[in-house]
């Protein structure tokens, strides 16, 4: 099939189309509206240098993305233009991956539908682009007219809230677009809620406004700040709970490497020190023994499945949930995740959470080893104090007693 033959029929075809079945009613969802969509596409998939095959696969789906307003109902309208492509594609094509390609774009330019891969994003970006630009007043009151034109009669103010409510729960999925047009999507937000009349109504919107900010990701640099910061003050408190726990780690080793190199040899001339050797062995010992639970790592079992993803149950910030997964199975679970905002920033705080309840555990269990050793210090201290003076007086007085003279 060549390239540029194959997307000049596709455009005579549809603009055949809507110039053969024209409906008046039909304010927004036109021709006009079409060309603009492939406009779209073009500049979106132009920024990520897709393959020809898939530029293909975008083009034809922007040009029947809305066909099927021709011919059915609004609510069914992607649907009837995937079977008009599909009868268009049977003449030119019997590729059926590139047709389920197709399909699958089409049917992603659906409110609310879920966005697998490039494709689907760009061409949803590229039908929902005027949300944020500046021709959105003009584009939205064609969509008013339109829904209007259907027979359900709506006024301004209730149209608005509407509107708020659907950007509110819109987003756009490329970051070429995000980049591009949140903050014009945003402007256009604000001059809604102006226009609002009722104030009960403009409370309505001022919540769905700041709803679209956290669903979109758009969150305050403030927030930003404090989970970076969070996370930041976590890490370096993990790193100062390492440290001291070496600390403890690192005296008793040296304790431990006297006593058994020097004392030990020496228990024998001096039996008496026996039991305060035992002892500051045993509090040794105990406080290495617990300054290496409290520092060693834990790693579960690092693999996840798709439904672990569909389900949000998996944390892919932590390496212990993924380091025994494919890179190419780690790479689409991560764009997965990054598509859906409640998810990302659930991981933040899940990853937040999970650094405090570590830290905590080994916070408790470091400040066990050092009461350990404190009291240990003092406890072997005494008992080499009491058995030198009391075993040691003693034995001066045995030999004293025994030969009349200490001397």
């Amino acid at each position: 099939m060549h390239s540029n033959n194959f997307y000049k029929k596709t455009e005579d075809h549809v603009v055949n189309l809507f110039n053969e079945n024209h409906k008046p009613g039909l304010v927004f969802h036109n021709l006009e509206h079409t060309r603009t969509v492939v406009e779209r596409v073009k500049e979106i998939a132009g920024h990520y240098y897709i393959s020809e095959n898939d530029m293909l696969a975008v083009y034809v789906a922007a040009w029947f993305h809305d066909t099927g307003y021709l011919f059915t109902e609004a609510e069914h309208h992607e649907e009837k233009g995937v079977e008009l492509m599909k009868d268009f594609m049977k003449e030119f094509s019997q590729d059926q991956k590139l047709i389920h390609t197709i399909e699958g774009c089409i049917m992603a330019t659906r409110s609310h539908s879920n966005h697998e891969g490039l494709l689907q994003e760009i061409i949803g970006d590229a039908d929902t682009y005027h949300f944020g630009t500046k021709e959105f007043k003009v584009t939205n009151k064609m969509v008013f007219d339109e829904y209007n034109h259907q027979g359900t009669v709506v006024t301004e103010n209730e149209w608005i809230v509407k509107t708020l409510g659907l950007l509110g729960e819109h987003r756009f999925y490329t970051k070429y677009c995000k980049d591009l047009l949140n903050s014009g999507k945003r402007k256009n937000m604000k001059k809604l809620n102006k226009k609002l009349k009722d104030t009960n109504e403009v409370d309505e919107a001022l919540s769905l406004t700041v709803m679209e900010e956290d669903k979109t990701g758009m969150m305050s640099k403030g927030i930003q700040t404090m989970l970076r910061m969070t996370s930041g003050n976590h890490l370096r408190l993990s790193d100062m709970a390492d440290s001291k726990a070496n600390i403890l780690i690192s005296v008793n080793a040296i304790i431990i490497s006297v006593i058994l190199s020097v004392l030990l040899r020496k228990l024998e001339e001096v039996p008496y020190l026996v039991i305060p050797t035992v002892i500051f062995l045993l509090v040794a010992v105990t406080t290495i023994v617990i300054s290496i639970i409290a520092t060693r790592p834990k790693v579960s079992g690092g693999v996840f499945t798709r439904q672990d993803i569909l389900d949000k149950k998996t944390n892919l910030l932590f390496f212990g949930n993924f380091y025994k997964t494919s890179y190419e199975e780690y790479d689409v679970a991560m764009r997965e995740m990054m598509k859906d905002t409640d998810y990302l920033y659930g991981s933040l705080i899940k990853d937040i959470y999970t650094l405090g309840t570590v830290l905590g555990r080994k916070y408790k269990q470091i400040r066990l080893a050092y009461n350990i050793f404190m009291v240990g210090i003092i406890v072997s201290v005494l008992a080499f104090g009491i058995a030198y003076f009391f075993f040691h007086s003693t034995g001066s007085a045995a030999i004293t007693t025994a030969t009349g003279s200490p001397f």
